[in-house]
């Protein structure tokens, strides 16, 4: 079955619930998207209740859309509510889960190049406490990591295949669902990064096959900043022992002993920003309403409308990978720097972001790369936002 892409109804309703769209373009959603109406009222409701009643009098009262949050989150995974940790962003849930591991030393952690840099420095300093191994998964031919290279990595010694599901630095949507396929049949922990997928396109855990995955709110799911989430599929729950825990992870039962909570709550610390939680579940249920496969559709449908009319102008070399690309777009001009590039987008009010070496260092200077322009779309950026984008670009060789 083909799912078309949204309306021009949708997009003009996406625009109406955005009301930054019409003073600017917003080419940054893979650092922060445009919240939504619903959303930022959702937040700012309950702050008010905070001022009128007190935080914990809110929180009692805001409980329905505190649960609805598990219920929104699971909806938008295809997976169980309980299997579904608040965090408070998208590197404190990976890192609940990474550093829940018991790695002992000579255990191998396979990656690929696209891993995001706050995941590798844990892989470093796991590797200097330990004494772990990490084994770098080289790219194929279309810049995706090499499945081949990948299934011959694994070893008795793999505890974990760590998968950025698309980097942040690149267009490059990596083949998750096939690396799971290899992680189910090594019977290997899968650990997924899906801080820029979630939100731009559709991400079903079962379907990748993924046994934990993290990701956040403010990016592509459009939500408050200050927010995260962790799935814990209930297969591998007791293979994992939170770093740390607090009275919202584990039972005091008596002096000596307290026991984990049965579910994926263990990696949930009890203090949180309350009025985030509310709002980062009714950013989940908003994308739900306009339908996840759609808004993909469109988002895939946009980066490469630009990277094509990129392709046509003069002195534009463009940096993307893989075999399948989604939204963020990579680029530089020649003769300009990235953040000359920025400064001067940014004076016609166009939002774009810069990627640097220091954040990338197993990709970027592989590729003989220092920084790099990141335009990332989303469902509700348009057609023409693209057309004058890419006239304005071209405007510092006049």
């Amino acid at each position: 079955m083909i799912v078309p892409s949204l309306s021009q109804q949708d997009v003009s309703l996406l625009r109406e619930d955005t009301p930054a769209t019409g003073r600017l373009i917003h080419f940054n959603n893979a650092g922060t998207g445009l919240i939504p109406a619903p959303v930022l009222n959702a937040v700012k409701y309950h702050l008010d209740l905070e001022a009128q009643l007190g935080g914990y009098e809110a929180a009692a009262a805001a409980k329905p859309e505190l649960d609805a949050f598990y219920t929104s989150l699971s909806a938008l995974l295809g997976c169980k509510p309980h299997e579904i940790a608040y965090v408070e962003n998208a590197t404190r849930a990976w890192d609940m889960a990474f550093y829940g591991i018991d790695f002992r030393k000579g255990d191998r952690i396979v990656t690929g190049r696209a891993e995001y840099v706050s995941n590798y420095v844990a892989f470093l300093q796991v590797k200097n406490r330990k004494g772990i191994e990490i084994d770098i998964i080289e790219d194929d031919k279309n810049g995706q990591i090499d499945l081949v290279e990948l299934k011959a990595a694994i070893t008795p010694k793999t505890r974990l295949i760590a998968l950025t599901h698309i980097p942040t630095f690149s267009g490059l949507i990596n083949p998750a669902e096939d690396v799971g396929e290899i992680a189910r049949a090594s019977n290997v922990l899968y650990l997924l990064d899906a801080c820029q997928s979630a939100g731009q396109i559709p991400v079903n855990v079962n379907e990748i096959g993924c046994d934990m995955l993290s990701g956040t709110g403010r990016k592509y799911l459009r939500g408050p900043r200050g927010t995260g989430f962790l799935f814990v599929s209930d297969n591998v729950l007791d293979q994992l022992d939170p770093p740390f825990v607090d009275l919202q992870a584990a039972n005091w039962i008596d002096e000596n002993r307290f026991e984990l909570v049965p579910h994926a709550q263990r990696f949930e610390t009890w203090e949180r920003y309350v009025a985030g939680q509310v709002g980062l579940g009714v950013a989940a249920t908003y994308a739900i309403g306009f339908g996840m496969e759609r808004i993909g559709n469109r988002v895939c449908s946009l980066g490469a409308q630009l990277r094509s009319e990129l392709s046509r102008l003069n002195g534009v070399e463009l940096h993307d990978k893989g075999a399948r690309k989604g939204g963020i777009v990579t680029f530089a001009l020649a003769g300009e720097t990235p953040v000359q590039t920025k400064a001067r987008l940014a004076e016609e009010r166009i939002n774009v972001s810069v990627s640097n070496a220091s954040s990338a260092r197993i990709d970027l200077p592989h590729r003989g790369l220092d920084a790099v322009v990141r335009a990332s779309l989303h469902a509700y950026n348009t057609e023409e936002e693209i057309e004058h984008f890419v006239k304005v670009l071209g405007k510092y060789r006049e």
